[in-house]
């Protein structure tokens, strides 16, 4: 099993879930986050004066899924979330050793 971790700009939320959905994606965690990378911020003028904004609004999206999927959802989350422009974010996939469902006890795949 793995876990996808992925930071995507805020309006390509609804694009990437139904494209998960699609591919039997029953669950995910959604965060509100801030953030950087190469895109280093900008600057805004507020009231006349302008102001450097160093962290950006992005959402963290997590997804648990069976390592057979990998694959698929990250070409999910990749094309949905793919602007070409600077600032369409990362992915990053990591091993999960355990998983519980706490209300049935079910562990590993069958928590998923």
């Amino acid at each position: 099993m793995k876990l996808i971790t992925a930071i995507i700009k805020p309006f390509k939320l609804d694009e990437v879930r139904e494209g998960l959905s699609a591919l039997g994606v029953q669950g995910m965690t959604v965060s509100e986050v801030k953030g950087y990378g190469r895109q280093k911020g900008h600057t805004e003028i507020y009231r006349g004066a302008e102001y450097a904004v160093n962290f950006l609004p992005k959402i963290k999206l997590e997804v648990a899924v069976r390592t057979e999927l990998v694959d698929a959802v990250i070409d999910a989350i990749s094309s949905k979330a793919k602007t070409g422009q600077i600032g369409d974010g990362k992915i990053f996939v990591t091993s999960l050793e355990k998983v519980m469902r706490i209300r049935t006890g079910e562990t590993d795949s069958d928590a998923l």
